[in-house]
């Protein structure tokens, strides 16, 4: 289990680790093909980008979360 004080940390981690691995992997492929350094391209690809989601993910997701909760229509 984890702390209830540490999901918002792990849900930005998840989160980012979840959307570089796709975005990173799809934009490489379009741009550059699937050839034989595809990996290492992919990779360097993933290295730089995970710091930057990871840090907008961790720093927008409260806002962004609130932004949506006073926006949604309650139900009963």
């Amino acid at each position: 289990m984890i702390a209830a004080r540490f999901a918002p940390l792990v849900f930005s981690i998840l989160m980012s680790i979840y959307m570089v691995t796709v975005m990173t992997f799809v934009i490489t492929w379009a741009n550059t093909g699937m050839d034989q350094g595809f990996i290492l391209r992919w990779f360097r690809s993933f290295y730089i980008a995970f710091p930057i989601a990871f840090s907008l993910t961790w720093l927008g997701a409260p806002y962004i979360q609130r932004f949506v909760a006073k926006r949604s229509k309650k139900t009963s």
